[in-house]
């Protein structure tokens, strides 16, 4: 009678061992976990949108109108941002956005040894292909080339084109 018991004993003990190492044993992170590591590495912030940012149709009236052969196509509206596609003959030329930095405030750290300025706020150019100011120290506004052949230029051109003035009385 003792032998029988002996090796249910001995498969009862190796199951919950195993039981034991495989729950202690760490997981690789999921396909998500990874993708949202990769993201913060890559420098995006993806911070909670603050309660007191600004509509994203608030800032549609800001834009540049479309005009001649360009067309504003907005893509992306949400609480605190606003994205427009800038398209010529169907092609896209450049992503037009506002941001509120209510919800990232060290996004303004950017700003801060600017030199030069467009219609009185700093500007600075973020990279090779991307273009932005500081409005009111609080709304950014960029330009983002969607090809090489849109230079810092066209960017600075295209940001004076939007209302600015109009966008600093925002509250």
């Amino acid at each position: 009678m003792k032998n029988k018991k002996i090796p249910h004993l001995i498969i009862s003990f190796c199951l919950f061992s195993l039981l034991l190492l495989s729950s202690c044993a760490t997981q690789p992170p999921s396909r998500f976990d990874q993708a949202q590591q990769e993201s913060v590495a890559a420098g995006n912030k993806n911070t909670a949108v603050d309660k007191n940012a600004v509509k994203g149709a608030n800032f549609n009236q800001f834009f540049p109108s479309n005009s001649g052969n360009y067309q504003r196509v907005f893509t992306q509206e949400k609480a605190g941002f606003v994205q427009a596609k800038l398209k010529e003959n169907g092609q896209d030329l450049a992503t037009l956005a506002i941001f509120d930095t209510i919800s990232n405030p060290s996004a303004k750290d950017d700003f801060k040894n600017s030199t030069d300025k467009i219609n009185g706020f700093p500007l600075i150019e973020k990279g090779s292909n991307n273009t932005a100011v500081l409005v009111a120290n609080r709304y950014q506004v960029s330009v983002r080339s969607a090809n090489s052949n849109f230079s810092s230029e066209q960017r600075k051109e295209w940001l004076s084109k939007f209302d600015l003035t109009g966008l600093s009385q925002l509250k």
